[in-house]
């Protein structure tokens, strides 16, 4: 059925489709790789960024005692709705957390009828304010194995804030 004409045909194209396709790739390479092959070679062109060499704005971190003294309980009572979805200011009035009655300057397992984590036994025995601070910025960081399922609040203004406010009820 075939004869060597044939076979030689088909020998040919793809031969030629093949030296096609590394005709193609090379002439890619000498286009897109500019100063040469190799393992040193320089880039194409170089991207200049403004920021080489400049100077990076440092932060300085307030204490928590300092931004808390200046803390507002009314702009706190705002925050506190954010709360009050899990917690409730009754004392011994318990939702999914416990009552944050009088909590500031408390002993963490204050209530024995609610079932504490042993997390935050382990975190701290009283929440002081600091205490609470960190507490509230990262609750899972704070205390590794909390039930709290609270992401944290991240701004230190708003939690001196809603400190301040848990201060006034029941304090």
């Amino acid at each position: 059925m075939f004869d060597t004409m044939t076979t030689t045909k088909i020998i040919g194209g793809l031969c030629s489709t093949f030296l096609i396709f590394l005709l193609g790739a090379w002439l890619s390479e000498e286009i897109y790789h500019a100063g040469g092959h190799g393992k040193y070679h320089e880039q194409a062109y170089v991207i200049e960024v403004e920021s080489e060499g400049g100077e990076v704005e440092v932060v300085e971190e307030v204490p928590f005692s300092v931004v808390f003294a200046s803390a507002s309980a009314s702009d706190g009572e705002g925050l506190w709705r954010g709360c009050r979805s899990c917690h409730a200011l009754e004392s011994g009035q318990h939702g999914t957390g416990p009552a944050l009655y009088g909590v500031v300057n408390r002993p963490v397992q204050f209530y024995d009828d609610f079932g504490y984590s042993g997390a935050l036994a382990e975190a701290t025995e009283v929440w002081t304010p600091e205490a609470l601070n960190a507490f509230l910025e990262n609750p899972r960081g704070y205390a590794p194995g909390t039930a709290m399922s609270y992401n944290g609040m991240r701004d230190v203004e708003d939690r001196a804030n809603l400190i301040a406010y848990l201060a006034t009820i029941g304090g």
